[in-house]
């Protein structure tokens, strides 16, 4: 009861990170559930697209309100990623749970990165996002989100921002759009091979839920840079906590300083006492 209680409590703070970001809900949610739940990593991850999946269709409610959510956009987007979840959510079948949590936190570091490095947003000449792209990225997304047990907003987000021309507000809200859809046909792929509990499943997504409201009306308080630069950092250091489960501790030592390597030396030429550049 003790630690159904703590899941409970995290998975509040993992509907206001949700909400108020647009992503990041699995990149707690499967953590929690698997190193501090000691839910089996197949049965995480379908549980972990089914929170997901209703806390964003919760949290969208409040984003559409403020007209924030480019629905032609999303439309595209999700209903590649749907196909996309599905395929992965039966492929994850026959990959070890190993790989699953390895691939999953070595792509959460890559996609901070180029948020961090990137800008908040896209010029003018790249404000319309062409079909045949938002079919193939929405794919590509959702293919690895229901692979892994992720919401994909964390590819969804970068990937409206820096190849859609969405303003960080407009990703935020379309992305949560997308990770309804895709979130349930991923779960719809697990659930065949997932052995779920149902107080635990119900609990979890109540109060994620919940978090994602107070994650909505929070938002609308931040400005979208900073909302971007808090959602990468978030990504880098849950995406090296997974790893470092996984990989031995030289090995994390070396991809957290290339990582910390390439997310800082943008800003390196700005730095006080640093002779300026040739």
């Amino acid at each position: 009861m003790d630690m159904l209680v703590l899941g409970a409590t995290l998975a509040l703070v993992i509907g206001v990170v949700l909400g108020m970001l647009g992503g990041g809900g699995a990149i707690l949610t499967l953590p929690m559930l698997v190193y501090v739940l000691d839910v089996e990593p197949r049965a995480a991850i379908a549980t972990s697209l089914f929170v997901v999946g209703v806390t964003a269709l919760v949290s969208l409610f409040f984003h559409a309100r403020r007209g924030h959510v480019r629905y032609r956009v999303g439309a595209l987007f999700g209903a590649a990623a749907m196909v996309g979840a599905f395929a992965g959510g039966r492929l994850a079948h026959f990959v070890p749970e190993e790989v699953l949590l390895v691939v999953f936190g070595a792509t959460m570091v890559v996609t901070a990165i180029f948020m961090l490095r990137g800008r908040g947003e896209a010029p003018a000449d790249r404000r319309e996002l062409r079909v045949e792209r938002a079919l193939l990225l929405g794919f590509a997304v959702g293919c690895f989100a229901g692979l892994v047990g992720a919401g994909g907003g964390f590819l969804i987000v970068p990937a409206l921002v820096l190849f859609g021309g969405l303003a960080m507000r407009e990703a935020v809200a379309t992305s949560l759009f997308v990770i309804t859809l895709q979130s349930f046909a991923g779960f719809a792929g697990h659930a065949a091979h997932a052995h779920l509990d149902p107080v635990l499943v119900a609990s979890v997504t109540a109060c994620a839920a919940l978090g994602s409201v107070a994650g909505a009306l929070l938002g609308k308080r931040v400005s979208p840079e900073n909302l971007r630069r808090v959602f990468a950092w978030l990504v880098v250091a849950m995406g090296l906590f997974m790893l470092g489960k996984q990989l031995p501790l030289p090995l994390l030592v070396l991809v957290a300083a290339l990582a910390l390597g390439v997310i800082t030396r943008p800003w390196a030429a700005g730095l006080p006492g640093r002779p300026a550049e040739r």
